[in-house]
């Protein structure tokens, strides 16, 4: 008895693999965290390149009282360097979409859309169809950061009226390497986006189908339509003749 008990008892206090045991299970639960993490880390910096991009190009777009489909191309294209160093186009499907879009609003507020071009990394092309839903788009409202002033009584709304913005959206299908096992993935894919609302700072006389009073907007159109395709803002605000 005294035989056996000697073995069973060094067996019980015996301390060796251990370690190893405790690492095997604490690998897997380190290895998602470091993982999760890394995911995590670049979905947050491509989430502020997106946000820096829709910014940029609505600035670029606004400093002009005329475009011409080479200037907004130039303006599209360049906007995909800002997302660097992530890709912008993934086994031949482009991953970022860029649109710039001008509308305008009447006397009551109500919102118009004058024109729309879009880039998604390989082709440039329409962008919004109109300011409701349509794919691949959500509808848009002016934000209340911009609304007009209350008491107009043709604009219940107290939105802006008789202006014009220029909306700039951009969009990026993330995808993390741990692809559908993240909650809030649609395929494995994340799709961060945002818009933004600006107003032109250099712009010329409104359109001949606007109501109203004039309001002030960025053309857009070909090398001849509108004549002054070539205006910058700083020709526009020396009143040159361009």
């Amino acid at each position: 008895m005294t035989r056996l008990s000697f073995p069973i008892r060094k067996f019980w206090n015996d301390a060796e693999a251990v370690a190893a045991t405790e690492f095997a299970i604490v690998v897997p639960f380190m290895l998602v965290l470091y993982i999760g993490g890394v995911e995590l880390a670049d979905g947050m910096a491509i989430n502020v390149k997106v946000s820096a991009t829709a910014h940029s190009v609505g600035d670029m777009v606004t400093q002009n009282t005329a475009l011409s489909t080479s200037s907004m191309q130039n303006i599209l294209t360049g906007a995909t360097a800002i997302i660097a160093p992530y890709p912008t186009i993934s086994g031949g499907t482009s991953l970022m979409t860029v649109t710039v879009s001008e509308i305008s609003s009447d006397s009551s507020g109500n919102l118009t859309l004058q024109w729309s071009q879009s880039y998604n990394g390989s082709t440039f092309g329409p962008g919004r169809t109109s300011i409701g839903a349509n794919a691949p788009y959500g509808a848009l409202s002016v934000p209340a950061s911009l609304n007009g002033t209350v008491g107009n009584a043709n604009n219940p709304n107290n939105e802006n009226d008789q202006v014009s913005f220029i909306v700039s959206e951009v969009s990026y299908a993330y995808t993390p390497n741990l692809g559908s096992t993240l909650p809030g993935t649609i395929n494995g894919t994340v799709t961060l986006a945002d818009a933004y609302w600006i107003f032109p700072r250099c712009s010329t006389n409104s359109p001949t189908n606007s109501n109203g009073p004039a309001y002030y907007d960025v053309k857009y159109g070909s090398t001849l339509n509108p004549s002054n395709i070539t205006c910058t803002c700083v020709q526009h605000l020396q009143a040159k003749s361009c």
